[in-house]
This record gives C-alpha cells, sequence and structure tokens, in this order.
C-alpha cells in the first residue's frame, strides 16, 4: 500500500480519488432509504377502494369487463363452496367478463383475441382512428381485499393486448344515504 507524502520537489497535481464525499452520500442515501422503505410499505398496505359517488357510466358492449379477487385462506376461490372471502395472502383470480376464471395467459389471449375481432368488425385501425367512442375499454372491478399485485398483472395483461383505456369500478354511495 503506497502512501504520498506530499515531498519530492516539484508540485503536481494529485490524481487519486477522494471518496470520502462519495462515501458519506451513500451512508446518508442508505439511512434515509431504511427509514423511507417501511413507512411506504405500511401506508400501502392500508389502501382501500373507496367507496365514492359516481355517475352512471355509459357502458358499451365491447368493453372488457375483468373481475379481480384472490383465493381464501383455504384456498377456495369465489363461487366455490365454503369460500370465506379474498386474502391478501390467496392466490390471484381474474375472471374474464366477470363469469370465466382465466390464467394470465388466458387472459392476454382473450383479451387479444377480442380486441382484433372489434378492430376488424369497425373496418380497421383507421375506421377506430376517425370514431375514438367505438374503442373498446376494460372495465376492472378489484376486490378490496385483492392485493395491489393482482390488479396490476391484470391490468399490465390487457395493455399488453392492446386496449389503451382501462378503468375501475367502484361501489357507488348511495345519494339518499
Amino acid at each position: 500500500m503506497a502512501i504520498s507524502t506530499g515531498g519530492g520537489g516539484a508540485e503536481t497535481p494529485m490524481s487519486d480519488i477522494n471518496t470520502t464525499p462519495l462515501v458519506d452520500v451513500m451512508l446518508v442515501l442508505l439511512i434515509i432509504f431504511l427509514i423511507a422503505v417501511p413507512v411506504a410499505i405500511q401506508t400501502i398496505e392500508k389502501l382501500r377502494i373507496p367507496i365514492i359517488e359516481s355517475t352512471e357510466s355509459k357502458d358499451k358492449v365491447e368493453n372488457l369487463l375483468l373481475t379481480v379477487s384472490t383465493t381464501d385462506d383455504g384456498g377456495r376461490a369465489a363461487g366455490e363452496p365454503g369460500f370465506t372471502g379474498a386474502s391478501r395472502n390467496g392466490e390471484c383470480r381474474v375472471y374474464f367478463n366477470n363469469v370465466t376464471p382465466v390464467t394470465s395467459e388466458e387472459l392476454r389471449d382473450r383479451a387479444f383475441k377480442r380486441l382484433d375481432d372489434i378492430v376488424k368488425r369497425e373496418g380497421g385501425p383507421e375506421a377506430l382512428k376517425n370514431n375514438p367512442d367505438a374503442i373498446p375499454q376494460v372495465h376492472i372491478r378489484g376486490d378490496q381485499n385483492a392485493p395491489w399485485r393482482c390488479i396490476a398483472g391484470a391490468i399490465y395483461n390487457v395493455q399488453v393486448s392492446g386496449y389503451p383505456t382501462v378503468g375501475f369500478i367502484s361501489n357507488p354511495v348511495d345519494p339518499n344515504a
């Protein structure tokens, strides 16, 4: 290990990198992340889908309806006997048109085929550019206890299939209450 003592006559610029400020910055960033990550995780876990006042949507037949839920603690899916409600630790379940359970691959394939059929029926992509109201949307009804990974997976799969607009369905507030 060599050390520079600074002697030796002619003054030359020092070419060694001073790593002390770099280490200081990295330690500060590490401390910030150690504090911020647990706080962010706790706030995300407490997220609940709100019940909001909403207006009746003009639902088109072409719109794709998805229901996203999870299995219960016993591994049973919605619709099976003994289902006790979605569990945060359960397996993701996506229901195509709110009825048919599908895997991620099936969701991508069915959504793409459905959108492709609609585009062909409407006269191709150019016809849809001239009439954007004819472009179908995806409406997702997410279970309140379904983790975000399940909802995000459904969003990703339908966007990969080509659907440009994804929305959420919530429970409306009773205006008379």
